[in-house]
């Protein structure tokens, strides 16, 4: 990457110079701002104190330096206001052309022999996926794919909550009201048929509440002695007894919302290498708590439930078995992560999980590393905030949540809208067009679901991640069809081009952007924010459209030109279809 090359040079020089080391954190490179003359900028104020020489010093020796041992890759310099702003020599940037212009692994690096597990959707088998689900997926998926081109080994996982009290719900109302129907019956998909039941459970449950607490109850006791609670807590025991009939319903039911949830998971394009079970893993992690145990890890109390005191750390005291020998979460995590570990032998695990985690996994990581367990230190929280929409936020319980299958539905529709309003698809099949509303639809909505920091809370707005015009993902397809309408008109010439003419600034500006896609594949891998590739594929598909705009292509001013400005087009195109791939997008040959 041309940043490290000039970091490296830079840091040679100052050596050479000075007969100083410094190590690359020391030495800040930047894009040059537009405002300027130059390309890359070195930050020289770090530089003043240890060298004791002003910045306007420094920049000049340094400067003439690069100039004068380095002039196959810089062409000039200047200092401005203690920045030393490099003109890289153009020969460097064609050559990165003419060898990359059309090679789909360009910015991405070479295997470098670690493996990492990104564990991402999570969902519980009492109800379908809703938008929180959607924004985990993506984030998850794409963080995944990013590894990946960072020359990562990279295996994708999903625990599935199958057991507890929530799905217990689910069946119970299904045995009270539906009197055998089934998905298939119903004609509706399984993952919405027994979601639709936890719906029921909740309105019948509130109902029973309100007619104890008329009969003179409080409501703390009335929540406990509404019979359809207490059948569902039966139900649960039974489960962990195995009673044949409860594993039947369970196993039955489950299996609707899976078959629900493949559907949804092709659409939006989720994968798993592997797929754990709540029901196969909730026992795991006790042997490790009594070994913990001997080791005075964890402590008992007097009623036989075993604790770690974490207040020395910052935190509090942590249960990790009941008085009744039974696991809690952070128990069965510790050993979800100790088989994950046992089967992948992982350098780092990924755990994609709503903000609203944090502490939980914070606690995770630092029992595990009080354990001397070898994946603690590999433990890693991707937290992201929860989505909202402009109405606020959504209640499953009360039916209120959007549903992610309605929501893809509605962008499809959407999208199909804002097309046909272009009026440049008239010329498309039926098929093609079906095609095409579902690539823009499920584009624009995985987009501006990764286009803001995990970290922050955010609101979706269907309408507005469809603007043809805006920071959407629509935007950039439409940028990728217009390259690619322009490379189908045109023929590239693959020998190389002796160019004689210098490079306008435009063209060298788009070329030295294309020249940051690794850069930012990096960046957005060691911080494990999607967003970072958003913004450049954005900014990339912006710088084009302007230069599309202020100069001819296919009637440009000589051959030689034309077939430069080709091989532009040809390295944008690729590093916008490869970016969008990366985030789990695709972009249209036509539109």
């Amino acid at each position: 990457m041309l940043t490290d090359i000039i970091r490296s040079k830079t840091l040679g020089a100052i050596q050479n110079i000075y007969q100083i080391q410094l190590s690359e954190k020391d030495l800040q490179i930047n894009l040059t701002k537009p405002e300027f003359e130059g390309d890359y900028t070195v930050v020289l104020f770090s530089l003043v104190k240890s060298l004791k020489l002003s910045p306007d010093q420094l920049g000049n020796t340094i400067g003439t330096y690069l100039i004068d041992k380095e002039s196959g890759l810089f062409e000039s310099y200047n200092i401005i206001k203690g920045f030393l702003n490099l003109v890289i020599k153009s020969d460097f940037l064609l050559e990165m052309l003419q060898q990359h212009f059309q090679d789909p692994c360009f910015g991405k690096a070479p295997m470098n022999g670690k493996k990492i597990m990104v564990e991402y959707s999570s969902p519980n088998t009492n109800k379908p996926l809703h938008l929180g689900h959607l924004r985990n997926n993506f984030l998850g998926r794409s963080i995944a794919e990013i590894l990946k081109a960072n020359g990562y080994d990279v295996v994708k996982t999903c625990i599935v909550n199958d057991r507890g009290v929530h799905i217990c719900k689910s069946m119970i109302a299904w045995k009270r009201y539906a009197n055998g129907a089934t998905p298939q019956s119903s004609n509706i998909k399984g993952d919405h048929f027994v979601g639709d039941y936890y719906v029921k459970f909740n309105d019948a449950y509130k109902a029973e509440v309100d007619a104890l607490i008329q009969q003179g109850m409080n409501k703390t006791e009335a929540e406990k002695e509404a019979p359809i609670m207490k059948e569902t807590q039966q139900m649960l025991i039974d489960w962990e007894d195995g009673k044949p009939e409860v594993m039947e319903l369970w196993r039955t039911m489950n299996q609707w919302v899976y078959d629900g949830f493949d559907v949804t998971y092709k659409i939006i394009g989720s994968d798993f290498e592997k797929t754990y079970y709540e029901s196969n893993t909730y026992l795991l992690g006790k042997d490790t708590i009594e070994l913990g145990l001997k080791n005075n890890v964890f402590y008992k109390k007097p009623d036989g439930s075993v604790w770690i005191d974490l207040t020395q750390d910052g935190l509090d005291e942590k249960l990790v078995l009941r008085s009744d020998g039974t696991s809690v979460y952070i128990t069965q995590d510790i050993g979800l992560a100790q088989l994950k570990y046992n089967e992948f032998k992982i350098d780092q695990s990924i755990y994609v999980v709503g903000d609203e985690q944090n502490y939980h996994l914070k606690v995770l990581q630092l029992i595990c590393k009080k354990l001397g367990l070898p994946y603690a230190d590999g433990i890693h929280h991707l937290s992201y905030g929860m989505v909202e929409l402009p109405t606020g936020k959504m209640k499953s319980r009360e039916g209120t949540v959007v549903d992610a299958d309605d929501l893809i539905d509605e962008m499809v529709s959407i999208a199909a809208t804002h097309t046909q309003e272009l009026g440049k698809v008239k010329d498309f099949s039926d098929t093609e067009l079906k095609e095409l509303y579902s690539t823009i639809g499920i584009g624009a909505l995985k987009f501006f679901l990764l286009r803001v920091d995990p970290k922050k809370k955010m609101i979706f707005n269907p309408e507005e991640s469809i603007d043809f015009h805006g920071f959407t993902g629509p935007f950039i397809q439409y940028t990728h069809a217009r390259i690619k309408s322009v490379l189908r008109k045109n023929e590239i010439n693959n020998v190389s081009n002796n160019i004689q003419e210098p490079l306008h600034k435009m063209e060298k500006e788009l070329l030295v952007h294309c020249e940051l896609f690794g850069q930012t594949l990096l960046q957005a891998g060691q911080s494990h924010d999607p967003s970072t590739l958003s913004m450049y594929l954005f900014q990339l598909a912006q710088m084009f459209n302007s230069f599309y705009a202020a100069f001819s292509i296919s009637n440009a001013e000589s051959e030689e030109k034309k077939q430069l400005r080709l091989k532009i087009s040809s390295l944008v195109a690729t590093i916008l279809k490869s970016g969008m791939q990366l985030l789990g997008i695709n972009v249209p040959e036509k539109m």
